[in-house]
């Protein structure tokens, strides 16, 4: 832009001729782009009706450079903007709604309100639809990031909003819009005086529209809002209905991800309440089409609900055989809240899933289930070729622990100490360190035991260099049951430290020695 030409302008925008404004609108026809955009700052500068009024008639036809102009000068067009939606020409009216949602005037639904009570108006539905529109704007700029090239305050917007369509929704009576109540949803938190008056008095004039919003709404605010109830410790029995009753897709995936991997306290506390959830009495073909979380989330609600049992176990069995594996995994972790044959059967098939996930789930369960045969099941998987498995069949298993095996070792049978003892040293990975323990103790009992242990669980030749160590040691009883072990060890190591152990001091000792040495040579 020239100097001259910037020169004009100012003077036309500052100017207290009112012959300037006709001049800067023929200005907006002008070809060139400097002069178009220059005489439209400067009528926005001016505040002319006329100039406003323009303007608006443009607004369809705008480009994305007059409107960032617009918008660069907030709150120049306010004015223009309140008269077309309150004046007579119906054209003007629809182009300054069209604005307000545009340029975010969020000022303006106090005259949104107005015109919309006016029942006589031709225009409030017009008006209806403009309101909620800037409701789910703004709704959209509180839940998205702060963009501070926006110098209003969303928050700021917003409790100015509420306040004017709280008072509008008390006079719900005189204008019946269901707009304004969403809008008012939209906005509202659930502690709301007035949301909860109207929720707790079914003979409020706005309580079934309330409902009825609140049951089909698809905005994400009205069903945030709905939901946020779950965490109320004073819920209106209404709000509980209304989440036990609605099943649009929508709200389901809201819901379920509103329970996440685990409900809240008080969330699981209110849900207790809820006996009948409408979606999961219309079958399975809902089930089946809920993604993995979903899916993991229905199990979660279900076994928090107050369902009846049986209920609860048909979805628990229906997403364990044909869930995706989120769904099969909480299925197969909330199954250990069931009991009876029909639990213990599908137990046992989830032994075939292909995920290990959902299989050491169902393995943790086993022990406590009573199936004949389970333990030697269990101890298979401790083969399984899936770390999470193994540990899950240990786990289940874990009475059969080294610590509890020998601290009972002395009171056992021979043959009660050898089952017992091939299990634990199978589930307990601790086994061999701490028998290498036991075996160097200082505690000349705990050493003899050690040997004790060595036989029964067939782990001598794994500790021969212990055990031949254990052949020089000051106790001569300790000498005697290290000769006596090493007649299980066929190895040339063996043989030459039970040879030498032959000229030990201890009679006891050599005869030990001279026993093993023959069971080595009738063995071989």
């Amino acid at each position: 832009m020239t100097k001259g030409l910037e020169t004009t302008l100012q003077v036309l925008a500052k100017t207290d001729n009112e012959a300037s404004v006709g001049v800067l609108i023929s200005a907006l026809d002008s070809p060139h782009t400097d002069i178009q955009e220059g005489a439209l700052s400067a009528l926005l500068k001016r505040r002319s009706p006329a100039g406003g009024r323009e303007i608006l008639s443009r607004l369809p036809d705008i480009t994305p450079r007059w409107k960032e102009i617009i918008r660069q000068h907030y709150g120049r067009m306010t004015k223009a903007v309140r008269d077309a939606i309150l004046g007579t020409d119906q054209k003007l009216m629809v182009k300054g709604c069209q604005a307000a949602v545009w340029f975010r005037e969020y000022d303006l639904v106090a005259t949104l309100l107005n015109v919309i009570e006016d029942g006589t108006a031709d225009n409030s539905q017009t008006t209806a639809n403009t309101l909620l529109a800037m409701a789910v704007q703004l709704y959209d700029e509180l839940a998205g990031p702060r963009d501070y090239n926006i110098r209003r305050d969303p928050q700021v917007s917003r409790q100015h909003t509420v306040s004017s369509l709280e008072l509008s929704v008390k006079r719900f009576s005189h204008h019946k819009r269901r707009e304004v109540i969403e809008a008012f949803l939209l906005l509202v938190g659930r502690d709301n005086v007035t949301l909860k008056q109207i929720l707790q008095d079914p003979h409020h004039v706005a309580f079934l529209t309330t409902i009825d919003v609140l049951s089909h709404s698809g905005q994400g605010g009205v069903i945030r809002l709905l939901l946020s109830f779950l965490d109320d410790p004073h819920v209106p029995s209404s709000a509980m209905s209304v989440i036990a009753n609605r099943s649009d897709l929508k709200f389901v995936q809201y819901l379920l991800r509103k329970i996440g991997r685990e409900p809240s306290a008080m969330a699981s506390q209110n849900l207790k309440r809820v006996e009948s959830i409408a979606w999961l009495r219309d079958g399975e073909t809902f089930l089946d089409q809920l993604d993995d979380a979903a899916q993991h989330g229905v199990v979660r609600l279900v076994m928090a609900s107050g369902a009846p049992r049986a209920h609860a176990f048909a979805v628990v069995k229906h997403l364990l055989l044909h869930g995706k594996s989120g769904g099969r995994r909480e299925a197969a972790r909330a199954l250990a809240e069931f009991s009876g044959s029909e639990a213990n059967l599908l137990a046992l098939k989830a032994l075939g899933d292909p995920d290990p996930q959902v299989q050491a789930n169902v393995v943790v369960q086993l022990r406590n289930r009573g199936i004949p045969g389970i333990l030697a099941r269990m101890v298979e998987l401790i083969d399984s070729p899936h770390a999470i498995v193994r540990k899950a069949a240990r786990k289940g298993l874990d009475e059969f622990s080294f610590k509890r095996f020998i601290s009972a070792f002395d009171m056992l049978e021979d043959d009660v100490r050898r089952s017992t003892g091939m299990l634990v040293k199978k589930i307990d990975p601790r086994t061999m360190p701490l028998l290498q323990e036991e075996l160097h103790s200082r505690l000349r009992t705990h050493r003899i035991r050690g040997l004790a242990v060595a036989r029964a669980i067939d782990a001598v030749d794994q500790f021969e260099h212990v055990i031949i160590e254990l052949l020089a040691d000051d106790d001569h009883m300790v000498r005697v049951e290290a000769a006596a072990t090493l007649a299980r060890c066929m190895s040339e190591s063996s043989r030459l430290a039970l040879a030498g152990a032959l000229n030990d001091s201890s009679p006891a000792v050599q005869e030990a020695a001279r026993n093993s040495l023959d069971e080595q040579c009738q063995t071989a």
